[in-house]
């Protein structure tokens, strides 16, 4: 386990708002809080089929996040043949924080930079999880 990391894949979700929250929270937890731990990779990049793309979503385990129930990227993990280990659904993270209103798909409100917080603290959490139960 000792160069593997957890695969953070997002959906695209171009034009969404909540596809945006959950690209903001998979940076936040990539480049902020578990760098060291974590990456990502291009869902376009794994659905077309890129060499790379695929050999690291099957090498490593993977966490999908996904901003509506139409689960693109959770889909695309498991089409590739990839370790997906974890899901989560910006949209049932909203529904237990109803008084949050994201908006916006290029720069996200208060609101969705909150909800963006706490999707990124449960991919952090979960990612420490991952890789000590693969240890």
């Amino acid at each position: 386990m000792e160069n593997r990391k957890v695969v953070v894949v997002p959906c695209s979700g171009i034009g969404k708002s909540l596809g945006t929250v959950g690209r903001v929270a998979t940076y936040r937890v990539i480049e902020r809080m578990k760098p060291e731990k974590t990456r990502t990779v291009c869902l376009a990049l794994l659905t077309m089929g890129d060499d790379d793309a695929l050999r690291l979503v099957r090498k490593n385990p993977c966490i999908a996040v996904d901003g509506c129930p139409a689960q693109c990227s959770k889909k695309n993990i498991e089409a590739s043949k990839g370790r997906l280990v974890h899901s989560i659904i910006v949209t049932d993270v909203l529904r237990k924080n109803r008084n949050l209103k994201p908006e916006g798909v290029i720069e996200l409100n208060d609101q969705g930079d909150k909800l963006a917080e706490i999707v990124a603290k449960d991919l952090s959490e979960r990612a420490d999880e991952i890789l000590r139960k693969e240890k």
